[in-house]
């Protein structure tokens, strides 16, 4: 019986999902970057043996510019297993300024509740004016609790 890390080893494997292998080594080559540098990484990708990290701050450029060097000595030293069928020679970042595609809009409902007062209440107010005033509220109360 096959566990899932074999059945998605196979899959991997066949020509028709070589794609997936790049993906794999795109992801472990990003493990390899900081948390907050990884977060800043929009999405990756290889174009002729080149692997381009697309980022969405120019301080994201900065910093991965400053690791660069680094992470390019280390992958000719020990290229990662995932790696091995990919050749990348090379490592490019650059910034993009499209903006991100909007997360999906909520629809606004507003609810609607049964009004629970009756309007049975009693108003001891001295003041005339403000005693008027809760009794046209008692009025409405009422009103809406018999519809």
């Amino acid at each position: 019986m096959k566990n899932a890390s074999d059945i998605i080893n196979s899959i991997q494997n066949k020509p028709q999902f070589s794609k997936l292998s790049y993906y794999k080594c795109i992801s472990r080559i990003q493990a390899i970057f900081s948390p907050p540098l990884q977060k800043m990484i929009k999405f990756a990708y290889i174009k002729n043996d080149t692997l381009f990290f697309v980022l969405n701050h120019p301080g994201a450029k900065q910093e991965f510019d400053n690791n660069i060097q680094s992470i390019k000595s280390a992958l000719k030293f020990h290229n990662p297993e995932e790696c091995k069928e990919n050749s990348i020679l090379d490592i490019k970042a650059f910034v993009t300024h499209t903006p991100d595609k909007p997360k999906e809009e909520y629809i606004i409902q507003t609810q609607h509740y049964k009004e629970r007062a009756n309007g049975n209440f009693s108003i001891a107010i001295k003041d005339e004016k403000l005693r008027e005033l809760v009794q046209s509220i008692q009025k409405i109360i009422k009103d809406n609790h018999d519809t």
